[in-house]
């Protein structure tokens, strides 16, 4: 499986953006997907994730409300929705997807085998 982000760029804060991250090689379908990000200088964090089967969907704290992971089976591809973006949302979004992940690991980022590139989030005024 490969996956390909996009939708990046520069945004005032308050405003939007919606990422897209296309599969290629495989359906995804049963797979459980997600999004990750990492800032300059701190870890690769958890942002959101759908597990394929119940189709449940996890959020970080620091997002809710504000972000909405959506997936589109027949366009084997995966969109996170950013709304009122704020300075400390900036980092390098990373695609992820896996077919064996475990509701409790869904926020681990070593349950996922496949991830994207990343596609840089940068928040500024």
């Amino acid at each position: 499986v490969q996956l390909q982000a996009s939708g990046g760029g520069l945004v005032q804060p308050g405003g939007s953006l919606r990422l897209s991250c296309a599969a290629s090689g495989r359906t995804i379908t049963r797979y459980s997907v997600g999004w990750f990000r990492q800032a300059p200088g701190k870890e690769r964090t958890f942002v959101a994730a759908i597990k394929w089967n119940d189709r449940s969907i996890n959020y970080a704290n620091s997002v809710k409300g504000r972000f909405a992971i959506t997936r589109d089976t027949a366009e084997n591809t995966i969109y996170l929705q950013m709304n009122s973006l704020r300075p400390e949302d900036t980092a390098v979004y990373y695609c992820v997807a896996d077919p064996s992940v475990i509701t409790s690991s869904l926020g681990s980022p070593t349950a996922y085998r496949y991830w994207g590139q990343g596609t840089q989030v940068t928040v500024s005024s």
